[in-house]
């Protein structure tokens, strides 16, 4: 077996596992899954529509919980409606044959997650969605459910990235501050408690444009169709001259990080759920942040895209106040390519910003 320094597996480490038969699938994986820290997940030919979100629990496998909760099957092939408000489950192209020494996490692709598109990945004997244990061998499977617009899904689509991890790879909270000196994580003075907190804008420099609510009555959108939708149709602006917005129950906003992040190239990230008692809402965390991300020779950082949803009560957010973390984690190795100009990456250099599914907006 490949032995793996701790740490996440970089680009060249994911290409050893498919050669070494680690990840396996019946369509050869192109090299367009390879990211520099995560491979890309493509939906298989079915999908199953389901009565309620699920765990397959130990003992069991997907296939047995989907005999008991499907509520009828239909192909993917050629392209099928996922209506908002229901939850399907759709086998993945890839499977797992994972050595014991190490463990794969999952996550939604971001521009998924700006989607409002909750996708998370299940396996047999699963406990824990997006979490494949270190010996994993089977099947994955992910379960989506359009929360905010109804979408047209296919075959062969990537919604959802894995990495894999071997042995403990987390910076503690002082090698993180000791990160921060010599390769500068995030513009201004870091906070630091359980990695890297970082806050909401809300005092845009040269606009009173702060962010995005999705509106709650809307056409489909084509997960294909790139730069296609105007932003009008489906997100009503924020704005504020105040600092401060009031989130309503239920509500999907797109909104931005205060501070400018950097993901060194040896370093990858995760965005963690910061805790319930800030307030009635939630950071949605579409995922990973791979090597290189917002790192230039100009130093100025990417700004972090935030995807919030209140919960229970109308919520006050304030300029400057600390809604997430991330946490950052050691590469077994620096990818061969990083995440940035030379892969063509969306969100490089961004700033507030809607998925790539719609039509740049005009400042």
């Amino acid at each position: 077996m490949t032995h793996y320094v701790n740490g996440v597996l970089s680009d060249a480490q994911l290409k050893q596992l498919i050669a070494d038969r680690a990840i396996t699938s019946d369509t050869a994986i192109t090299p367009g899954q390879i990211q520099p820290a995560s491979l890309d997940l493509r939906l298989g030919t079915t999908a199953y529509r389901v009565r309620a979100s699920f765990l397959a629990g130990k003992g069991n496998t997907v296939s047995d919980r989907l005999a008991a909760f499907q509520m009828h099957a239909f192909s993917l092939t050629d392209g099928a409606v996922l209506e908002k408000g229901c939850v399907y489950v759709v086998p993945l192209q890839e499977a797992l044959n994972l050595p014991g020494g190490l463990t794969g996490a999952a996550s939604a692709k971001s521009s998924i997650g700006r989607l409002d598109l909750l996708t998370r990945v299940i396996t047999d004997n699963g406990t824990e969605f997006d979490r494949v244990p270190g010996g994993y061998s089977g099947p994955l499977y992910v379960e989506i459910c359009p929360r905010s617009f109804s979408v047209v899904a296919r075959t062969g689509q990537m919604l959802n990235q894995i990495i894999f991890r071997c042995g403990e790879t987390e910076f503690s909270d002082p090698e993180l501050a000791e990160l921060h000196k010599t390769t500068p994580i995030v513009s201004g003075v870091p906070v630091i408690k359980d990695g890297l907190g970082f806050s909401v804008d809300l005092k845009p420099e040269n606009s009173d444009l702060v962010g995005y609510r999705a509106k709650p009555h809307t056409g489909v959108i084509d997960l294909d169709k790139l730069g296609f939708y105007d932003p009008s149709d489906y997100w009503e602006e924020v704005r504020t001259t105040e600092g401060r917005i009031i989130l309503d129950p239920g509500a999907f906003y797109i909104l931005v990080s205060r501070e400018a992040i950097t993901i060194p190239p040896n370093c990858a990230a995760e965005m963690a759920p910061y805790l319930a008692m800030v307030g009635e809402f939630r950071v949605h965390y579409a995922g990973f942040f791979d090597p290189g991300f917002g790192h230039a020779e100009d130093g100025q950082g990417s700004r972090g895209v935030l995807e919030v949803r209140c919960h229970e009560a109308p919520f006050v957010l304030e300029h400057g106040q600390v809604v997430g973390r991330l946490v950052y984690e050691r590469m077994s190795e620096v990818p061969e390519q990083l995440y940035g100009a030379e892969l063509k990456s969306n969100y490089q250099g961004q700033g507030l910003k809607l998925s790539k599914h719609f039509k740049a907006v005009k400042a």
